[in-house]
């Protein structure tokens, strides 16, 4: 077959077999050719001067390795026994926990409620195994990562720090410092440093001391660090770092933080709210919630990313906090208690308030309620009725009759703390403010509010100023008037002429008595308003004539504890009332007048829809102050509007928007209070002849002028000089 191996065909693996290999194999194959090896490069000789040069080399390195490892030796030995020495200074870990310089001081409202923080907060002692896993997490995250593994100071921190530093242009020890939290707890004990009054000028002179950020002082803060570590443990370390921190608004600590922001133990945070508290240790003031709450957010979601990367906070943790952001508690939203806070600070006892060393508690008049009424009320005038853009500031004071204050607005900023406060810091000319003392001391002497003078041309000549011709606001004489009439109607001659008739003394003691403390002014302008007062002054001031004519005190501190005690140090239960200035039956009379005033004169527009309401508009020379000042049968309200510059207002007097702001405030005041009448009388028509004599204040016989009787100042002064020395009418 074809096929058949017997044929002549070659299998494949014949093919492959060299013709050769079908003989027998030789007796001895040739040997390949040997390679050369290569040859070897000759030794290059070196003369004298380079073996030399070499040997001087390896001295030199021999020479520095051998003098650096024993200067390492003796520089960790040194370093070494100041720690050790370091470690025999260091008192026991309860007295470096709290190590304020100063006390703090808690305020409450009426109802016991915390408003306002003032000082340094310390919230108590909180150990690293009592706060929450979170925030310590959040801590080691951010400052100190490898805490736990290495003795004090980290070398490849410090490294990293100086690499960045330098990367970023600056020195190699500014900005970044690669601190552990031992070296920064070293800092904050100020290595151990007690503040010397002999030493340094201020405290803020110690503190910069203590932040100095020399290389001399970041080795001495390094051996301190190593001292921490040997003598205490390591969450004791931390314990001393977490309640020493200052984290802004006051606070040092965690603990005391906590409870500022969030109205929380630190043990009870969240993860949103331990990253917030955690980056608040880079700059407290910058990142504190209080101040700025998106940037402390923005800050907290860095944190909370750190967290995640070094595996304290899974990915479904790490949404949720980004989700849901830390919000501020209620109380701390407040944003300190603002004007009011800062007055109570700086009229209370130095000692338990500004520089207070104990935690004081003290309870205030303040109405939280009454607060935010005044504060919206001022801000929906402004954004309504004022340009946009305006400078022009108000303030507002709500007190009650016994000179409790309720309510404080000392300008348009509203809660920031440290503001310059333009009801109590700012005196200002009252203007026709003024003229219910005026009116007061008259109704004191017996005048009725029906009784009548006339509205005329008058020229007083004033001694060293020759004569003052005062006008009328509208530059027009009305007659025959009646005192009412010309209160409601604010009217300027009839009221230097009562003012001339009563006795521009009397006139002053009576303003004084009520509570304007300011210098008053000696001439006939003092009827005009020509003084100058504060807001809190005047309001507690008109309070004076609600309560019947007895002086008053403003006041916002009624109780004064020191935290832990029992027994107050302080007590003010008994409300602000003083001595009586004017008699009862006279304040009544002159609440009458001053209903009229907003009722049917220049104050309708502060009317009110459901209640009677007194008062008076203001406005000073040149119109550079506004005021309306008046008031319910339960609150007093002050409202002054001006520029700090004291330039003059367009358009602007006590009748408009002050009136209005007033208007506003009460109506929110009233908010679920029942209407209740004025005390106030009535008049009514006297049937008084001419002469009739009344009873002064002082006890003296006085004349009543006849209402029908035109009136002639020089005659009427005249006459009563002459009553009083031969006596008789």
């Amino acid at each position: 077959m074809s096929d058949s191996p017997r044929s002549g065909r070659r299998l494949v693996a014949d093919k492959r077999r060299s013709p050769a290999s079908s003989k027998a194999p030789s007796k001895a194959r040739a040997k390949p050719a040997k390679r050369k090896a290569p040859r070897k490069p000759a030794a290059i000789k070196r003369g004298p001067v380079a073996r030399a040069l070499r040997w001087v080399i390896r001295w030199t390195i021999g020479l520095a390795w051998s003098v650096l490892w024993r200067l390492g030796a003796v520089t960790a030995l040194l370093v070494l026994g100041a720690a050790v020495y370091f470690v025999t200074t260091l008192p026991e870990l309860d007295a470096l926990i709290d190590g304020r310089a100063r006390g703090s001081v808690t305020m409450l409202d009426r109802e016991g409620e915390v408003f306002a923080w003032r000082g340094e907060q310390f919230g108590g002692m909180i150990t690293a195994d009592q706060i929450s896993p979170h925030l310590k997490h959040a801590i080691l995250a951010t400052e100190d990562r490898r805490f736990y593994y290495h003795p004090g100071v980290d070398p490849i921190g410090v490294a990293s720090a100086i690499r960045i530093n330098l990367s970023e242009g600056r020195g190699p020890l500014s900005g970044h410092g690669g601190s552990t939290i031992a070296q920064q707890s070293a800092k904050l004990l100020c290595l151990g440093v007690p503040f010397d009054p002999a030493r340094w000028e201020s405290e803020s002179a110690y503190e910069a001391d203590c932040r100095e950020t020399s290389l001399w002082r970041k080795i001495k803060e390094a051996t301190y660090a190593l001292a921490l570590e040997l003598k205490f443990t390591k969450d004791e370390v931390l314990t001393i770092y977490i309640n020493r921190a200052f984290l802004g608004s006051g606070a040092r600590g965690f603990e005391a933080a906590s409870q500022r922001y969030f109205g929380k133990s630190a043990a009870d945070v969240s993860p949103a709210e331990a990253a917030m508290l955690a980056g608040l240790l880079t700059a407290p003031t910058r990142y504190a919630p209080t101040n700025n709450l998106q940037r402390s957010q923005d800050r907290a979601a860095v944190i909370v990313g750190l967290m995640e990367r070094q595996g304290y906070l899974d990915a479904t943790e790490a949404a949720n906090a980004l989700a849901r952001p830390a919000r501020l508690s209620e109380a701390a939203e407040k944003r300190a208690g603002g004007y009011f806070a800062d007055w109570v600070m700086s009229s209370g006892p130095e000692f338990f308030t500004r520089d207070t060393t104990e935690d004081v508690l003290i309870r205030t008049t303040l109405d939280q309620r009454l607060q935010t009424a005044a504060e919206e009320a001022l801000r929906t005038v402004f954004d309504e009725k004022v340009r946009e853009g305006s400078k022009a500031q108000a303030a507002i004071v709500v007190m009650s009759a016994d000179g409790a204050v309720r309510a404080m607005v000392g300008g348009r900023q509203t809660g920031v703390p440290g503001l310059f406060n333009r009801a109590t810091q700012a005196r200002r000319q009252t203007g026709s403010a003024f003229k219910p003392f005026v009116y007061a001391a008259a109704m004191d002497f017996g005048y009725s509010p029906l009784d009548t003078i006339v509205d005329e041309p008058l020229t007083i000549n004033i001694p060293g100023s020759g004569p003052w011709s005062p006008q009328n606001y509208t530059n027009r004489f009305y007659g025959r008037v009646t005192l009412t009439r010309a209160l409601q109607e604010s009217l300027n001659i009839p009221a230097v002429k009562i003012s001339e008739l009563v006795g521009r003394d009397v006139v002053q003691t009576v303003a004084s008595e009520f509570g304007i403390q300011s210098d008053l002014a000696e001439g006939p302008a003092l009827a005009l308003g020509a003084s100058e007062s504060t807001l809190l002054e005047m309001t507690g001031a008109y309070a004076g004539i609600l309560n019947g004519g007895s002086s008053v005190e403003p006041y916002g501190l009624t109780e004064l504890t020191l935290l832990g005690d029992d027994s107050p140090l302080m007590d003010a239960a008994g409300g602000g009332i003083g001595e009586r200035v004017i008699q009862e039956e006279a304040a009544r009379k002159l609440t009458y007048m001053m209903e009229k005033v907003i009722s049917e004169g220049t104050g309708t527009r502060a009317r009110l829809p459901d209640r009677q309401a007194a008062g008076k508009t203001g406005t000073s020379q040149s119109a550079r102050d506004a005021w309306f000042i008046g008031f319910t049968a339960d609150y007093v309200a002050g409202v002054w509007m001006g520029y700090d510059d004291n330039t003059p207002l367009t358009g602007v007097t006590g009748s408009g928007l002050p009136a209005e702001i007033w208007h506003e405030t009460m109506v929110r005041v009233h908010e679920g209070i029942p209407p209740k009448p004025l005390p106030m009388i009535v008049p009514e028509p006297s049937n008084r002849t001419p002469g009739t004599t009344t009873t002064s204040r002082s006890g003296q016989s006085s004349s009543q002028k006849s209402p029908e009787k035109p009136d002639n100042i020089a005659e009427n002064i005249l006459r009563d000089v002459l009553r009083g020395i031969f006596g008789g009418n």
